[in-house]
Formats: structure tokens, C-alpha cells, sequence
């Protein structure tokens, strides 16, 4: 049984990887796990200068899922390469940085830091920002827009780059293709939701921020079919993430174009949900008799998709 995916010329030594937001820098989870045993990780999101994030709560579990509305808490950029990262480069786990800013130079600015340092196998740009310099608009919303920071962020980075777009869109394939005109080497999908929850009682929202970002096993099925749609629409690898708490989610992302899978939400229940996934996804294999797993990937039975 092979487990092993390449990853935009990065090997994987599985295709599940621990998702950014719910990994913390991935050292934390040191005590729990081998992190060595992981496909790959990708940490917390890091932005030029700290960030303190949103007012508290900002965490509301929803029915087969949650609302998150963290604001990207970080310790910034500099504080990670002191920090975090000597420990992170000792490991054989393949390491992505995810990067965001609000402003095309801030995401520049933050891999241009990354770059003169060691440990990252590459990037995952998280597009899903509001563009403060063109009034509240979010990157992920406008393809001019996200190939314009795509294509910033391609010309300093000598690691791969994976874009990552958000599913609040009307079709995803337009970005899709942008992310890869652009210089995207492989794109992850999908990010969360925007939701609200409201407290009945008190006829206020449940989050601190207001709105926040539904993930978990509630979005599934919207992921798998964006995650299908993209699939169709690009060259470059697709990563797959959204609701995957078992190893046959997994395998069904792979059926559907991804090369690789992300596991975030089912960490908060079972922090080592991203090992015990890929024993799943292994074990799954064997009763299919699929002698290496990258054989998944786009091989779904369908040739007509149409309207519903």
C-alpha cells in the first residue's frame, strides 16, 4: 500500500495534511503525536506585524459543525522565523507557511521574510482578506484581484505556491484559472462559510465579531462538488478540505480532482483526526484493492454533469 502523493514537486509521505488555523505552528501538538508520521502541515497564518484578533467568543459549535471568527490572531511573521521555526525545519513533515495580509504588499512583504529562511517546503496564500485599499473587497471575490496578488507573491517566491480560495463566490472556476494564469502551483479549496448564528434569548449573535466562518462536516457535500468543479477547470493540483473527518472523506476529495487533502474542524475534537485519517484512508485501499493511492485522484464516474 502507497501512500505517497507529490505535491507540487513536494513529496508527501501521505496525502493528509494538518490544515492552517486549527494546527496552531504545529509544534504545540509535539506531546500528542509524531509529527513526522503527518502527510504535511500548514500553520497558523501569518501576517506582517501581530495581530490580537476578534473579541471573544469566537467559537459557537453548530449542528454537525462550527462558527469560528478568530480574526487571525498571529504572532506575526518575525516572531515565527525566531520562534517557531527552528523546530518546525527538524522535521521531516513537509511544512507550508500560510500567508495573508490586507493589501497585495503585505503578503509580498510577509514571503519575501519567509524566503531568507529555512524550514518551509512552501506557501499557502489564504486570499479570503478584505482589500482595505479597494474598499472592503475581498481578493478571493474579483480574478483582477487575485492575480494581481498571486502574481506579486509569484515573483519573490522560489517555493511552490498554493492559493488558497474561499467558497463564498458565485462560481469558483473563474478564480480558480486566475490563481493558476497567475503563477498559483497548486490551489486548496474550500475555506469556510460565511454564517451567523443568533441567540434567540438574548437576540444577539453568538459570535463576538458578528459573523463568522462555518466549517465541518455541514459543508461536505459544497466542498466536494467546488472542489470537483476546480478540478475540471485547472491544470495544477487541487487540494481538498471541508467536513473530512473519516478516511473514506478523504478519499472521496480525491475521487472528486484533489491530489492531497487538508483535516481542520476534526482536529478540535481528536487533535491526532489528521494521523488517524490517513491509517483510515490506508485501510481503505486495501479493502479496494488500490495499490497506491494518488490512483484516486479524478477518478469519478461521471461524464455529464449538468444543472440541479
Amino acid at each position: 500500500m502507497n501512500l505517497e502523493v507529490s505535491l507540487c514537486g513536494i513529496k508527501l509521505r501521505n496525502p493528509v495534511i494538518a490544515a492552517s488555523g486549527t494546527f496552531a505552528y504545529g509544534v504545540e501538538f509535539e506531546s500528542l503525536m509524531d509529527l513526522n508520521t503527518l502527510g504535511g502541515l500548514v500553520v497558523k497564518g501569518l501576517s506582517r506585524e501581530p495581530m490580537d484578533g476578534n473579541p471573544p467568543p469566537r467559537v459557537w459549535e453548530a449542528r454537525a459543525g462550527m462558527i469560528n471568527s478568530i480574526g487571525l490572531q498571529n504572532i506575526g511573521v518575525r516572531a515565527f522565523i525566531r520562534d517557531k521555526l527552528p523546530a518546525l525545519a527538524k522535521l521531516k513533515t513537509a511544512v507550508f507557511a500560510n500567508v495573508f495580509g490586507n493589501a497585495t504588499e503585505d503578503y509580498v512583504e510577509v514571503v519575501r521574510a519567509l524566503e531568507n529562511a529555512e524550514g518551509l517546503a512552501g506557501y499557502e496564500l489564504n486570499v479570503s482578506c478584505p482589500n482595505t485599499k479597494h474598499g472592503g473587497i475581498f481578493f478571493s471575490n474579483d480574478p483582477a484581484l487575485l492575480s494581481e496578488v498571486v502574481a506579486a507573491v509569484r515573483a519573490v517566491a522560489r517555493r511552490p505556491l498554493i492559493v488558497k480560495l474561499s467558497p463564498n463566490v458565485a462560481r469558483i472556476e473563474p478564480l480558480a484559472q486566475a490563481a493558476e494564469q497567475a503563477g498559483a502551483d497548486a490551489i486548496s479549496l474550500v475555506n469556510t462559510f460565511v454564517s451567523l448564528a443568533v441567540d434567540a434569548r438574548t437576540r444577539r449573535p453568538r459570535i463576538g465579531a458578528g459573523f463568522g466562518g462555518l466549517s465541518g462536516p455541514a459543508i461536505k457535500p459544497i466542498a466536494l462538488r467546488m472542489v470537483y468543479e476546480a478540478w475540471r477547470a485547472v491544470r495544477i493540483p487541487v487540494v481538498g478540505l471541508g467536513g473530512i473527518a473519516a478516511g473514506e472523506d478523504a478519499a472521496e476529495f480525491m475521487i472528486a480532482g484533489a491530489t492531497a487533502v487538508e483535516v481542520g474542524t476534526a482536529t478540535f475534537w481528536d487533535p491526532t483526526a489528521p494521523v488517524r485519517i490517513a491509517r483510515e484512508l490506508a485501510e481503505f485501499c486495501r479493502q479496494e484493492k488500490i495499490a497506491r493511492v494518488s490512483e484516486l485522484t479524478g477518478s469519478l464516474q461521471w461524464n455529464n454533469p449538468g444543472s440541479c
